[in-house]
């Protein structure tokens, strides 16, 4: 059986102190929840060591994620962080390939190959978004965009590491518009992207989580996530509150 997620990004949103309590609601509204559904939070890089302490003190079943990496181990790159260093902070999980970092910081397929390899080879597991823009929907190119990013990034490892990432689809015109993809939208293309996978990891790709990622709330979540393979969701503006946020969490039950 598939792992049932719901990740939340925070982006670039909250204090310290906010987030602080931000994850502390979080966790008490989960104390009795008892669901089988991996429940993951990605604060900003500044929140990451208060945050794992009190994740830590709690005993809590929420795991801590980073929203990005360096593409390189370690050296003279100021201002990145690396993969040791997250996963010395107690992250799980590294968000790879959001399309806010392709489309601002122009992150390209093989910069996010040299990061999911270092992800990978730490031992951790990358949450790795793909999905099409506008354009690329209204021209019916979306299947071709999304199997690209695929095959581009994820065909150049092994099956056995690929069991371990996550696929986040981000229908990108439906982040933040206020747009949604249809439940039926969001079944077809995550069936699709499983099958890509199959083409190249068959042993695997039934096995591999693929979360939605575009503008999930608590008014749609559950008719979104009734779709076969649709394994729970990546949770952007809705994750900054936490009764949203674990309303999100309950309704993937």
């Amino acid at each position: 059986m598939r792992t049932k997620i719901v990740a939340g990004n925070w982006k670039m949103n909250t204090s310290v102190a906010e987030g602080e309590l931000l994850v502390r609601q979080i966790d008490f509204l989960l104390k009795d929840n008892t669901a089988p559904v991996e429940v993951i939070v990605a604060p900003p890089f500044t929140h990451l060591v208060s945050i794992a302490s009190i994740l830590k003190d709690n005993d809590s079943k929420v795991v801590l994620a980073a929203q990005n990496c360096a593409y390189k181990e370690s050296g003279a790159y100021t201002g990145e962080v690396s993969v040791k260093m997250l996963k010395d902070l107690g992250c799980k999980y590294i968000i790879i390939g959001h399309s806010e970092r392709r489309e601002y910081f122009k992150e390209s397929n093989e910069d996010l190959k040299q990061k999911m390899e270092l992800v990978l080879n730490n031992g951790m597991h990358p949450i790795f978004c793909i999905g099409e823009n506008l354009q690329e929907r209204e021209e019916n190119r979306h299947f071709e965009v999304v199997a690209e990013q695929i095959k581009d990034v994820l065909y150049s490892f092994k099956g056995a590491d690929v069991a371990n990432v996550v696929l986040a689809y981000e229908p990108v015109w439906a982040i933040g518009t206020g747009k949604t993809a249809s439940a039926a939208q969001a079944e077809e293309m995550h069936a699709y992207i499983r099958r890509v996978v199959a083409d190249k990891f068959k042993g695997y790709a039934d096995e591999i989580p693929i979360l939605y990622g575009g503008s999930c709330k608590p008014s749609n979540a559950q008719e979104i996530f009734e779709g076969d393979n649709v394994d729970g969701g990546l949770i952007g503006g809705a994750s900054l509150v936490a009764q949203d946020f674990v309303a999100i969490i309950k309704a993937l039950v």
